[in-house]
C-alpha cells in the first residue's frame, strides 16, 4: 500500500466501493484490518473479517497482502506515520517555544483521544513484546522526528532562557505520550475506579490542560 493509499478510513473515497477498482478495494482491506487489529489485536484477528468487512474475499487479501502478519506490519507503520506526521503538520517552529509545546501537547492529545484504534495497535505491538517493530525497516526512521521537533522547540526555549539546559528531547516526548495514551489506553479502567461517567467531556478536558501543564512546569525555569 502506497503512501497515498494509506489513508485513515474517514478519509477514503466514497469511489472504493466499486468490485472493477483495485486500489480502492485495497483501502477497503487496508481500513478492514486496521479495525480488525485494533479490536482483536494479531493473534486474535481473522483475515476472514477483515475480507468479509472489506466486502471482498480472504483470497483477494492474500493476493494483496500475502499474509496477516504482513498486512498488520502495514498498519502498524500506518499508525506511527500518521502520528509523526500530524506533528510535523503544525509548524511548531513559528511558535515562541513555551507556546510551541502548548500546541504539541494539546494536539497529542487531542489526536490520541481521537484515535483510540491507535493506541490499541500500539498496546498489541507491546503485548507482543515489540517483535514487529524491531522488524521495521522504517518505523524507528520516521520516529525520529518526535525527537527533532521537540530539539528544536529546546534549543529556542534554552536560547532563551525559558527552559532548563539539561531537558532532553526524549524525556519529555516520554512524559508528553505516557499522559495522551492513558488517557486512551486507560480510560475505561480509572474511568470506572475514579470518574463520573456524567462528566467524561468535563474530564478529559482537566487532563487535556494537566498534560499542558505538566510538561511546562517540567520545562520552565
Amino acid at each position: 500500500v502506497s503512501a497515498k493509499e494509506k489513508t485513515l478510513t474517514s478519509q477514503s473515497p466514497q469511489t472504493t466501493g466499486r468490485k472493477n477498482d483495485p486500489i480502492g478495494l485495497k483501502l477497503r482491506i487496508f481500513n478492514s484490518a486496521l479495525t480488525e487489529f485494533a479490536e482483536s489485536g494479531l493473534m486474535g484477528a481473522r483475515m476472514e473479517n477483515i475480507a468479509s468487512n472489506a466486502d471482498t474475499t480472504k483470497r483477494m487479501v492474500v493476493y494483496h497482502f500475502k499474509s496477516k502478519e504482513s498486512l498488520y506490519m502495514l498498519v502498524l507503520e500506518h499508525v506511527y506515520r500518521c502520528l509523526r506526521q500530524h506533528e510535523l503538520e503544525l509548524d511548531l517552529s513559528a511558535y515562541p517555544p513555551a507556546e510551541a509545546i502548548v500546541k504539541l501537547v494539546e494536539a497529542s492529545f487531542d489526536f490520541h483521544v481521537s484515535h483510540p484504534e491507535f493506541i490499541r495497535i500500539v498496546s498489541t505491538e507491546n503485548m507482543l513484546r515489540g517483535r514487529f517493530i524491531r522488524q521495521s525497516t522504517s518505523i524507528r526512521q520516521l520516529n525520529q522526528t518526535a525527537l527533532t521537533v521537540l530539539d528544536e522547540i529546546l534549543e529556542r526555549g534554552k536560547k532563551s532562557h525559558l527552559f532548563k539546559e539539561d531537558a532532553q528531547a526524549r524525556d519529555v516526548h516520554r512524559l508528553i505520550s505516557s499522559l495522551c495514551v492513558h488517557q486512551v489506553a486507560n480510560q475505561y479502567t480509572f474511568g470506572a475506579l475514579f470518574e463520573d461517567p456524567d462528566e467524561f467531556d468535563t474530564q478529559t478536558a482537566h487532563y487535556r490542560q494537566l498534560a499542558v501543564m505538566v510538561a511546562l512546569r517540567y520545562l520552565m525555569i
